[in-house]
């Protein structure tokens, strides 16, 4: 049976000779820890062309201590998802986690990348309660990468991972009493990444600083991480079509406020893809959307305004456009065109197509304020008038520079740049407001009129809710003009 837990997890380098300090101190009282030695042996697979590694995936065969068996982990946010399955008699990865990756692997075959030997002296940090808040896992570590270019390596690390009752301030009480005993942050985020000597490798996240390229490809990485995880997460039967269109509109947004320090033609074939498959998303977005919408307005309603089962008609007829839509994702996921986008993401990683502009120093900067000129001129404009198409391209305009602000922190600064973003959140969220309603308008016109030729039903509620939210989007518009002055 597949399992699946969240693992959060902070690595530090340490020297052959080094101390484990007295970790005591950072639990509360009453607290307790045990200690125990244990050897893992792990078989690492991925494709040729080390598809997963790219991807920030994992996926191993692990032999000894309590956890053995098949872990597969992906990322989710700052910390990564890891589904285990129980251990077998074969080394062939288990069918369960080949379909999950199918889309990460690109189709290819999977084989071993390297193999890791560990001696794990663990530390495991308990509540008065004994719930584990806490493993701090001392590793000396052997590791083989396979292949024409085998090599060995060995080095001693320590992982410290948060339990069930933890969270990210012990995580950092434990860092930092590590730290002041010479313990260092990890250089590498996994032992596999370690073993198989990526130094060079380009598909690593750039380090955070001032430079235009280092900035630019942390921010672009980030949001084809987020696109992958949820590859995964949809194959596994869950719902991450929201943060699977936040990643997909990041990395558009930046496709187009930063387009000059692309190739114009790879730029342009991937924001037609990615528009491709975020409106296959999109069509599965908007039914969820609209019909938690419609479910809180008619509960809101006095029960002698709601004539009909207009809850159950709102309900049936959109949840069934839901799946229907679904469908045709998971459709799509197993495609040519889904597979040659996911291709150019898995190259984006490794060699982006970035043109000289970007080795200028004020690139980045630019092309935020270019942003933000252009989502406020447009804004203004829009909330004056009366057309709706020009409001909702006005919020696309905010979220780009929204986006822009995100990404040029680091150039910009935390604080100014904070303050851009939440400023264009804000006005995203009215204008975003002000779109569903004349959506959800649309939709309660048609659904008032099938329920209006339909035995037993009666159109009543439907135009109540209509005039409702032709009232909101007004409001809406009304906000978006104070806020854009």
């Amino acid at each position: 049976m597949l399992e699946a837990q969240r693992e959060r997890e902070d690595k530090y380098d340490v020297d052959l000779d080094f101390a484990v300090p007295d970790l005591a101190k950072a639990l509360p009282a009453d607290g307790r820890i045990e200690q125990a030695t244990v050897e893992l042996d792990s078989v690492y697979y991925d494709t040729a062309d080390q598809d997963l590694f790219r991807h920030h995936v994992t996926l191993r065969r692990r032999s000894g201590g309590a956890d053995a068996g098949w872990h597969l982990k992906v990322p989710a946010d700052k910390a990564r998802t890891e589904l285990r399955l129980p251990p077998d008699d074969g080394d062939s990865v288990p069918a369960e986690f080949a379909d999950l990756i199918a889309g990460v692997a690109l189709g290819k075959p999977l084989h071993p990348v390297a193999m890791i030997s560990t001696v794990r002296s663990a530390h495991r940090l308990y509540d008065k309660q004994g719930i584990l808040l806490a493993e701090v896992a001392d590793d000396r570590v052997e590791a083989t990468a396979v292949g024409e270019s085998a090599r060995a390596s060995q080095w001693r690390e320590v992982e410290v991972e948060v339990g069930e009752g933890g969270d990210e301030k012990l995580l950092k009480r434990i860092g930092k009493r590590l730290t002041r005993g010479a313990a260092h942050p990890a250089g590498r985020g996994s032992k596999l990444e370690r073993a198989l000597s990526t130094d060079s490798d380009p598909s690593r996240t750039p380090d955070e600083g001032g430079d235009a390229r280092a900035v630019l490809l942390a921010y672009v990485d980030a949001q084809i991480q987020a696109i992958v995880a949820g590859d995964v997460a949809l194959r596994r039967g869950h719902d991450p079509v929201h943060p699977t269109r936040v990643g997909i509109r990041r990395l558009r947004s930046t496709l187009r406020v930063y387009g000059t320090l692309f190739d114009p033609t790879s730029r342009d074939w991937l924001d037609a893809e990615l528009s491709w498959y975020a409106g296959l998303l999109g069509e599965v977005r908007d039914r969820q959307v609209q019909r938690e919408r419609f479910a809180a307005a008619v509960a809101a309603l006095p029960t002698e305004l709601v004539l009909g089962p207009v809850a159950a008609r709102i309900e049936n007829d959109l949840l069934g456009e839901q799946l229907h839509h679904r469908a045709a994702v998971m459709e799509a996921l197993s495609g040519d065109r889904y597979r040659k986008l996911l291709t150019a993401l898995t190259s984006w990683r490794i060699s982006p197509p970035l043109t000289e502009a970007v080795t200028e120093p004020r690139s980045i900067e630019r092309g935020s304020r270019r942003a933000e000129r252009k989502a406020v001129t447009r804004v203004t404009a829009a909330a004056a008038g009366t057309d709706d198409d020009a409001l909702h391209r006005a919020r696309k305009a905010a979220k780009r520079a929204r986006y822009a602000a995100e990404l040029a922190a680091p150039v910009l600064g935390k604080k100014p740049a904070k303050k851009k973003v939440a400023k264009f959140k804000k006005l995203q969220e009215v204008l975003g407001e002000h779109q569903d309603s004349v959506v959800a308008a649309g939709i309660l016109r048609t659904l008032g009129a099938r329920a209006g030729t339909t035995p037993g039903e009666n159109g009543f509620t439907f135009g109540l809710l209509y005039g409702l939210e032709q009232q909101a989007a007004q409001h809406a518009r009304t906000q978006a003009t104070e806020l854009a002055t």
